[in-house]
């Protein structure tokens, strides 16, 4: 294996966090703001981009780059034991929800997932950018055109909201679902954006105007409780106004979202 090999224990119900036990300089690396707790002997670094070894400033800058893209921190930092024992650092989901754990090197070396699912992950995976293949699926997906990708063959962990659903596709078996459900998919699978049928469902169904159809083979994984959804319904109580689910009133500017709001 290039990437560093990792133990680890996950905590909690919904509220979840994840204990990555580092052998002698063994490391980790994790997105600003998700770290909990670390034992002595772990030493913490700051570096642009992913803490991959990318051949000097411009190959750092170039990683930092492809972050900024995605809309997350330019830097990422880097946990490692520089003991000659076993030693713990410990991080946590920024909201109510699942740790995933995912071995990419079981899952064809490659994972898709949107841009804000990223926790955690053995240094030497790649976390870089995915750009949608097709327009339509770049301006109306929701989460935008570009996701991020992770690559390599150690550990990795995305954090969702609410409870997640696994599905294991079979060749040409398609699923329907709402855009800001989707957590991350196995690079096997076909991802598109559909036009929701009918004038009434657009207006009416409070679902949004797309959803996304993945066609398999392939593994998904679905969350039932998006950030964007959870953060919408509190502002809309937080604002005075009283209205019904799936109503008109709620905003035309929802409606591509799928907010239900």
């Amino acid at each position: 294996m290039k990437n560093h090999e990792i133990d680890y224990k996950i905590s909690g119900e919904e509220l979840q966090c994840v204990e990555i036990e580092l052998d002698p300089q063994e490391a980790v690396i994790a997105e600003p703001g998700s770290f909990m707790y670390m034992t002595e002997g772990i030493e913490m670094a700051t570096m642009f981009g992913d803490g991959t070894n990318q051949g000097g400033f411009m190959g750092k800058l170039f990683t930092a780059g492809k972050r900024l893209l995605t809309g997350e921190n330019l830097f990422m930092t880097v946990y490692t034991n520089t003991s000659s024992q076993k030693r713990q650092v410990t991080f946590a989901g920024p909201y109510t929800g699942k740790i995933i754990p995912m071995d990419l090197s079981k899952l064809g070396g490659k994972i898709i997932c949107q841009k804000d699912s990223f926790l955690c992950a053995a240094k030497g995976v790649d976390i870089g950018i995915e750009f949608q293949k097709k327009l339509g699926t770049g301006l109306f997906g929701g989460e935008g055109f570009i996701m991020q990708k992770l690559e390599g063959d150690g550990m990795a962990f995305v954090h969702s909201g609410g409870y997640i659903v696994q599905k294991d596709l079979q060749q040409g078996e398609l699923l329907k679902v709402d855009t800001g459900c989707l957590v991350a998919f196995t690079q096997t699978v076909n991802y598109d954006i559909q036009l929701v049928k009918g004038v009434k469902n657009v207006i009416f169904g409070g679902e949004g105007m797309f959803y996304a159809t993945l066609r398999g083979p392939g593994k998904i994984w679905l969350q039932s409780l998006p950030i964007s959804r959870l953060a919408g319904r509190i502002l809309s109580y937080g604002s005075g106004r009283r209205k019904e689910e799936g109503s008109i009133l709620g905003g035309l500017g929802n409606l591509l979202d799928g907010d239900g709001i």
